[in-house]
């Protein structure tokens, strides 16, 4: 092959190359810019009592995951402990029994809400059921949501 032919294949490849890179960068930023619906704003997939919901967990931590994971969940209980920080608010609801636990993490629009609750209040919060999990060095189960908000 002649320096001559050769000019046109590396073009086409050169070519090929910066139409990979530019498909690959538009997917890359969009998923970087993806921006979650209000919970607030979405229907709950389950409406559960917190203690039914830590055992549906301790029973079958596999189907539970399998179930509940990635959904909308509304989950009506007790507000057992509180963490508040200046961006961030983190709500726990717990089984009194064995100490397994749910912890919600508030949306930041949401933290308002989440301010205003008292342990011992009884609550309906809303958010997405991250998974479930048994912790070794707690010996217990605990349940992981994010993007919550108070039930209205």
């Amino acid at each position: 092959m002649t320096a001559l032919n050769k000019k046109p294949v590396v073009k086409k490849w050169l070519l090929a190359l910066l139409i990979v890179l530019l498909a690959g960068t538009a997917v890359i930023w969009y998923l970087f810019t993806l921006k979650h619906d209000d919970t607030a704003t979405i229907k709950a997939d389950f409406t559960v009592e917190a203690v039914p919901f830590l055992k549906e967990f301790e029973t079958d931590l596999s189907m539970a995951n399998k179930k509940y994971t990635d959904k909308v969940i509304a989950v009506n209980g007790t507000i057992a402990e509180i963490e508040m920080a200046d961006t961030t608010a983190n709500i726990k609801m717990s089984d009194t029994t064995n100490g397994a636990y749910i912890i919600f993490a508030f949306q930041q629009q949401h933290l308002p809400e989440a301010k205003a609750l008292k342990v011992g209040d009884e609550v309906s919060i809303k958010g997405v059921c991250s998974n479930g999990a048994f912790s070794s060095i707690l010996e217990t189960n605990y349940v992981t949501f994010n993007r919550c908000t108070i039930n209205k």
